[in-house]
């Protein structure tokens, strides 16, 4: 159905994908580009079609400057609560992008969308956020795919973000993203770059019929 340079772009973007936080060029997306990206976002898979998400675009920046003091303080608190050696990784990691990016985009979700009964969520009800996140996901890529940068912000009070930008119960914010142009993109991730955490290879993470079967490392060994 695509072709083999489609597919291969497909992989290289997921490649790429990267969560940005000193890159971002100054410039703001334009809105062309905003609308494609959030299309994406859109298109994604949901649970009963319920759609269960919402886009908050920031790009005031008053605001942006308001959130990121917020953002400063939760990740002084962090770094407070760590023992002395993490402290002294953690310090030259950056952690927000929230004004350099000029846009934030908050992802809020929605659990009652959809009505009471929604198909298939009757025996796994966090489906429904797990739908919000896909359309993160789409988001990420579809950005990357822009040549774009997208910085996914969690050192943030939820009480806090949803008074922001005005979400009430049972509506919650789960993602504040900084989303714009950037001058490059990191081959190697930020948190293996600074020394924080290594990523596991494939062949660590799939198993074979159960849990704790056998990893399919050994199965190709053994071919």
């Amino acid at each position: 159905m695509f072709s083999t340079d489609a597919r291969d772009a497909l992989y290289d973007i997921i490649r790429m994908r990267r969560d940005v936080r000193a890159e971002f060029s100054g410039d703001v997306i334009s809105d062309d580009v905003l609308w494609r990206v959030l299309g994406a976002a859109h298109h994604a898979p949901s649970v009963g079609n319920t759609q269960p998400w919402d886009f908050i675009v920031v790009q005031d920046r008053q605001r942006l400057e308001q959130f990121a003091e917020h953002v400063a303080g939760c990740r002084q608190a962090f770094a407070d609560s760590l023992p002395e050696d993490r402290k002294g990784t953690f310090g030259p990691i950056k952690v927000e992008g929230i004004v350099e990016s000029g846009t934030g985009i908050v992802v809020t979700y929605d659990p009652e969308r959809g009505g009471k009964h929604i198909l298939g969520r009757h025996t796994i009800d966090e489906s429904g956020l797990f739908s919000a996140v896909l359309a993160i996901q789409n988001l990420w890529l579809a950005a990357t795919a822009e040549g774009l940068g997208v910085g996914w912000v969690s050192f943030y009070e939820e009480p806090f973000l949803a008074d922001f930008v005005g979400a009430s119960g049972p509506v919650r914010p789960i993602a504040w993203l900084c989303v714009g142009p950037v001058t490059a993109l990191q081959e190697v991730p930020d948190l293996e770059r600074f020394g924080w955490r290594t990523g596991r290879p494939l062949t660590d993470a799939v198993h074979r019929d159960t849990f704790v079967g056998t990893a399919l490392e050994q199965d190709i060994a053994e071919a």
